[in-house]
């Protein structure tokens, strides 16, 4: 199963020629997600060929308007292809009725057959999919700020058929079942389950997406084991001082965060226009955390699914 991030719009705050405001997309079996919503985020979505899924789902981290000014052109843009779905639009507090009034005031009530839903969020799950999990964690910006987690189920084991042979388990729909994790009957009355015929369970993939804030430990939580950790950088190093006083982090604050989190692969993002070459930020993360690269906007990540 494919799980595929498109980056598009990684600047901070303000837009430059080659980075649009913040919003990353994934697609994974035919949905979409989208963290944060930046202006122009419709059309970076045409740009980068992401597509309208039926099932899309948006995750505001804030409310400042670089990273919600997007949503009322995306509503619009759906409206006008007569999109037959839903959008589920997912945030702080105060989104609700932010949504509500700029909907009412521009006229852009969705036309059937979209539908907009909005929910506001709090620390812990925040929604539920068919084999995946998507988590919320505050964290500390200078308004309510919130990261997520895309956790997918852990999968069975990998299946054995030169075991369940052995067992007697005939080759079908008992061999469907136990590779599913069910657990199945014979004909004398012998119960085999998965683990007789499996090896351990195989855990899924995660992505977390951690906008705007100062360095925090609800991150490690968060991140421990992602595959990708998506993680802000708006300064350097040596502007740390600006930094946590508008709310940010800088490369290496980041990478340590990574590192102590135990994640595969960090990518910086919401990179500020005053860096027009962002290999400054790139070389102070990698000093502490190898594995790591500086997004660009429409650039594409696959997450494999190993094992």
């Amino acid at each position: 199963m494919d799980l595929r991030i498109t980056f598009l719009g990684t600047s901070g705050s303000i837009p430059t020629p080659k980075r649009n405001l913040p919003a990353v997309a994934i697609k994974r079996a035919g949905e979409l997600f989208l963290f944060d919503c930046g202006e122009g985020t419709q059309r970076q979505m045409f740009s980068a060929k992401v597509g309208f899924k039926p099932k899309m789902y948006v995750f505001i981290s804030h409310m400042h308007l670089d990273h919600i000014s997007g949503l009322f052109g995306l509503i619009h843009t759906l409206n006008l292809l007569n999109h037959k779905g839903i959008l589920q639009i997912f945030g702080p507090e105060g989104l609700s009725d932010f949504i509500g009034s700029a909907v009412k005031m521009a006229k852009l009530e969705p036309s059937s057959p979209l539908r907009v839903e909005v929910k506001e969020v709090a620390d812990g799950l925040v929604h539920r999919g068919k084999d995946y999990s998507i988590y919320a964690a505050s964290i500390d910006h200078t308004v309510p700020c919130f990261a997520y987690a895309l956790v997918e189920d852990e999968r069975p084991g990998r299946f054995y058929p030169d075991r369940a042979k052995e067992l007697g388990v005939p080759e079908g729909p008992l061999w469907s079942r136990l590779q599913k994790g069910l657990s199945v009957s014979l004909p004398d009355g012998r119960v085999v389950k998965p683990e007789d015929v499996c090896g351990p369970k195989r855990p899924g993939r995660k992505v977390v997406y951690c906008s705007d804030t100062r360095p925090i430990r609800s991150i490690v939580r968060l991140a421990e084991g992602a595959d990708v950790l998506i993680h802000e950088a708006t300064f350097d190093d040596e502007m740390e001082g600006k930094a946590l006083e508008g709310g940010h982090s800088t490369p290496s604050r980041v990478a340590e965060l990574a590192k102590e989190a135990g994640v595969k692969r960090l990518i910086l993002t919401h990179i500020s226009a005053r860096y027009e070459d962002p290999n400054v930020l790139l070389h102070q993360a990698k000093r502490i955390f190898p594995a790591v690269e500086v997004a660009e906007d429409f650039m594409e990540v696959e997450v494999p699914l190993l094992g």
